[in-house]
């Protein structure tokens, strides 16, 4: 018998999201005397006074892509990145041997991968708007941050993910669309899109923008308004990320032009989140190694490097905060691996399915997790869900329940 919690067709009848957010949204309206609350605010009906206390220990999830392969990562031969090979490995526990599984019409890509991790259930995900490589993806079964959330008294600000700026369809992989999880235990995003939305809106209602000035924030506003749907584009984050974004501001202005780009601009943002917001569980999605797909092998060796040098800033940020440093997990893997074929005009592919577009690896650092462990045997990307939930204390229900017993300590 199908599990109805998982199975939500069991249970109720199957709305389309857009007609199923739009009826909560209007129900418990998105805005309050004195201005708009943040979708988290005035979505959230369980209160958290009523759960238990999140003790720990934290969790950093660093997607380290975005594809990337054993060869230039976990090979000590070929390496890019020899913090990870060489230093960071030899702390936890590293599976070599992760793979994503061969399943006819499951795609080897980044929102893909992203999703199989943070609900340990592999779906064929179809773009919501059917877009020619659109990765607008809707997770059916809930994420690693809505068990959380439901499980602990944990607020928004504290479960992140950290988006780059050129995969901004990963911007609503917030939450799922499950019936007993959803909008109400959403994470919170950190991103330019993000920071860029809340600039115009402060620009705005400062006065200081000339008429034509004024016309083109509110048509960009209105844009990013249309995408977003699911608040209907009244989501300010809640308050803590909208003193967050102030002082990002007050350090790098308004130009865009001083603050860094690219992963490099995924690790400030993760290390100010650890300093100023004290995350429980947060995802870093780095992206760069994806420019191989401009057909320059460099392009891709160098984002490896750059993402090696990103983890170990991040490390070192928790090792330096003496909240954290004994509390806190990093689980390192890729979305996907890349193809290896040397006669592709491309380098690196990984939508053709091939075998190394499937092999990728995994580790875990940290309290509660065996220190110097290698496990050789073939282990699944969908078993990582499960594991961040049995270290964290919250059972990942509808995920693949074979957890990883080979990093529990």
């Amino acid at each position: 018998m199908k599990d109805p919690v998982c199975n939500p067709l069991n249970r109720v009848s199957a709305l389309p999201r857009r007609t199923f957010l739009k009826g909560v949204l209007a129900g418990t309206g998105m805005l309050a005397a004195g201005g708009p609350l943040s979708a988290a605010e005035s979505l959230v009906s369980d209160s958290t006074a009523t759960k238990p206390a999140f003790r720990g220990p934290n969790v950093i999830l660093v997607r380290f892509g975005g594809g990337a392969r054993r060869r230039e990562t976990i090979d000590p031969q070929s390496t890019y990145s020899p913090f990870l090979c060489r230093e960071l490995a030899k702390r936890g526990t590293f599976f070599n041997n992760m793979e994503i599984a061969q399943i006819e019409g499951l795609n080897t890509s980044h929102g893909e991968g992203t999703l199989n991790i943070v609900t340990g259930k592999y779906d064929k995900y179809k773009d919501i708007e059917n877009k020619f490589l659109g990765a607008r993806f809707e997770p059916k079964v809930p994420t690693v941050f809505e068990y959380l959330r439901k499980s602990f008294a944990v607020p928004p600000h504290q479960t992140l993910i950290v988006n780059g700026e050129d995969r901004p369809d990963e911007e609503f992989y917030t939450f799922s669309n499950h019936f007993a999880y959803g909008i109400n235990y959403r994470s919170n995003m950190l991103s330019l899109y993000r920071f860029k939305a809340w600039l115009m809106r402060r620009q705005i209602a400062e006065g200081k923008l000339t008429d034509k000035q004024i016309e083109q924030r509110k048509k960009e506003l209105a844009k990013w308004e249309k995408v977003d749907y699911r608040t209907r584009g009244e989501d300010r984050q809640g308050q803590e990320l909208e003193a967050f974004w102030q002082r990002w501001r007050e350090y790098y202005g308004d130009s865009g032009f001083v603050n860094p780009r690219g992963d490099r601009l995924l690790t400030e943002l993760t290390v100010r989140a650890i300093k100023e917001l004290r995350p429980r569980l947060l995802m870093v999605n780095y992206q760069d190694c994806d420019y191989v797909h401009w057909g320059n092998m460099s392009h891709y060796t160098r984002a490896v490097s750059i993402m090696d040098e990103g983890l170990r800033q991040i490390v070192q940020t928790v090792e330096a905060d003496a909240e954290f440093r004994d509390n806190t997990v990093f689980v390192v893997l890729p979305d996907c691996g890349r193809d290896s074929n040397p006669f592709a005009d491309v380098p690196c592919q990984h939508h053709f399915g091939s075998r190394s577009a499937h092999e990728i690896f995994a580790l875990f650092v940290g309290p509660g997790v065996k220190r110097g462990a290698v496990v050789d045997k073939r282990v699944d990307q969908s078993q990582v869900a499960a594991t961040i939930g049995q270290l964290m204390g919250f059972k990942a229900e509808c995920a693949e329940q074979r957890v990883l017993e080979e990093a529990i300590a």
